[in-house]
């Protein structure tokens, strides 16, 4: 009886027969039916440029609101700057994964960049906040597509054992959007005028689509089937309302308010439906069955965890070293340079380790640890704790996300099939933004009231009521505080960052109990589908290396 292959995939006759020997560099794809060869190196690189545009907007954006909201005004809408982008591009992340997976990953991520670079145009020839706030949603929507086409692309292209030597590139991309956006984004402000920092997107997203367009060949996809609107709605909506709340709690109203109160029934009502429904579609937008897959819903578990925590970490340890230690705000990207030096570090071992051995499990496992005893060690941080000390504790927990950050969407990519790599890959980035959402918005609600019960215990009414609107002060405010008072400021801030880090570290345990339950499947060593074209790679049947 025969079996009609998934289309899109490789003829197993044109694969090298077991043991026989690889072809030459890049002479892959030349004979038979194979599909074109592309340069590996150039589009990496133009993939590496797009995942910088996607990471460092919001980074640049930030520096330049106080010179933005001077132009256009609309003060009481800035936070929708932000808010936009982000709602877009987390809403869109699982819809661009599953087109890509229906028809065909090149064209789809192209349209994505096209999208953000029309966004991004756009957001520079603003003429009020409303429109800024419009067209910042538009490129979200690119950014979506942006961050789970880079991986997705990777997966398609690298096999999970050779994808290793590609995690420091990865991880030092991150580390320049986190040090280099805040220094950019003042610069070109300075200088250039705000506006630009939205046209600097368009040369280098330009790049980036010419080299994808020129040099990427993949099999192209015909599908026939009906896209799950339904379900993309209900799912956009769930996600939509979830990010408000964690957003605008305690923020822009109350935790008990009404407006948060409903954003936590939507979100619920809607993502209840989109699982009801996502059940019952031939071709659901986010196939459920991914989940039955142990090592993918473990690791979809830790980067959620991970998330919860960096972005946590991130936000809370810039405050306390302008704050507390008197750091400048101005080279707030360098204070985290400790971290990120030692993630990008400790991300280019682990991923060189894998590809020569083979084996990862060990990585989530002193990741779940090294990010446990970072949290820890900050947590002991005080008003006498040095900028040297601080730097430390912050390296062990930058080891920690660098044996998780690549590792577990690594894991996730090899769990699914190569049909569901763009759904894997967006799950894997989804649950990690919406992990990093809570993480800010649940450890910010217990600095806030550290700082407080802090200020009401140390300085008495008087010093409860210099924080009374807001626990962050900032720092031109805390130099015109009476010495008692500003003594009691900054024991508070102290103290509710010790309660972030000491919470931060509690959740970290369950990623750590988490990552001794992977499973060490083989790693898949082509990036062409098993022959069979039907069997996924799951915990219980390791994967049949076509080498």
């Amino acid at each position: 009886m025969s079996q009609k292959k998934p289309e899109g995939e490789v003829p197993p006759a044109s694969l090298p027969a077991q043991g026989a020997a690889r072809p030459a560099p890049g002479t892959e794809g030349k004979q038979g039916k194979e599909p074109k060869t592309h340069s590996t190196s150039v589009v990496i690189l133009a993939l590496m440029i797009a995942m910088l545009l996607a990471m460092l907007d919001n980074m640049i954006v930030g520096t330049a609101m106080p010179t933005i909201v001077g132009e256009l005004g609309g003060l009481e809408h800035l936070s929708w700057v932000v808010t936009a982008y982000t709602l877009a591009t987390a809403a869109s992340t699982p819809i661009w994964g599953k087109l890509g997976d229906m028809y065909g990953r090149k064209g789809i991520f192209l349209t994505s960049i096209a999208l953000f670079l029309a966004g991004s145009a756009l957001s520079g020839m603003a003429q009020t906040m409303g429109q800024l706030i419009g067209f910042r949603a538009v490129q979200g929507l690119g950014a979506g597509g942006l961050m789970v086409g880079v991986m997705a692309i990777i997966g398609d292209l690298v096999p999970p054992r050779e994808r290793g030597r590609y995690q420091g590139m990865m991880a030092g991309v991150m580390a320049v959007a986190m040090i280099g956006g805040p220094l950019v984004g003042g610069t070109i402000t300075d200088h250039l005028g705000w506006r630009w920092i939205f046209y600097i997107n368009i040369p280098l997203g330009a790049i980036a689509l010419f080299a994808i367009s020129a040099v990427l060949h993949l099999p192209k996809k015909r599908f026939e089937g009906r896209i799950d609107y339904t379900g993309a709605a209900l799912l956009t909506v769930g996600i939509t309302a979830l990010v408000l709340l964690t957003t605008w709690g305690g923020n822009e109203y109350a935790w008990g308010s009404v407006e948060i109160i409903g954003l936590g029934v939507v979100g619920v009502l809607a993502l209840a439906a989109f699982l009801f429904v996502e059940k019952r579609v031939a071709e659901p937008v986010l196939p459920l069955h991914i989940f039955r897959i142990g090592n993918f819903s473990l690791v979809t578990v830790i980067g959620f965890l991970t998330g919860f925590v960096m972005f946590g970490s991130m936000t809370f340890l810039p405050l306390f070293q302008q704050t507390v230690q008197g750091a400048s705000a101005t080279n707030s990207g360098l204070l985290l340079l400790p971290m990120l030096l030692s993630m990008m570090a400790v991300s280019l071992v682990a991923g060189r380790v894998t590809t020569q051995t083979g084996k990862y499990k060990i990585f989530p496992i002193l990741g779940g640890f090294l990010i446990t005893a970072g949290m820890f060690l900050l947590a002991q941080m005080d008003t006498e704790t040095t900028r040297t000390t601080s730097g430390i504790y912050m390296a062990v927990l930058g080891a920690g996300m660098g044996f998780l950050m690549q590792t577990t969407m690594l894991i996730a990519q090899n769990s699914v099939e190569m049909k569901d790599m763009g759904v894997g890959s967006s799950s894997a980035t989804l649950f990690r933004t919406l992990g990093g959402s809570f993480g800010v918005a649940i450890l910010g609600v217990l600095f806030t009231n550290q700082v407080n019960d802090t200020m009401a215990e140390r300085g008495g009414a008087k010093a409860a009521a210099a924080t009374s609107g807001s626990a962050q002060l900032a720092p031109d405010s805390i130099g015109k505080l009476p010495p008692p008072i500003k003594d009691a400021y900054l024991h508070a801030v102290a103290s509710g960052a010790q309660q972030v880090f000491l919470w931060g570290a509690v959740i970290s345990i369950v990623g750590f109990i988490a990552a001794w339950f992977i499973k060490e499947v083989p790693l898949r060593a082509s990036a062409a589908k098993s022959e069979d074209g039907d069997k996924a790679p799951t915990d219980a049947v390791p994967v049949a290396e076509t080498v």
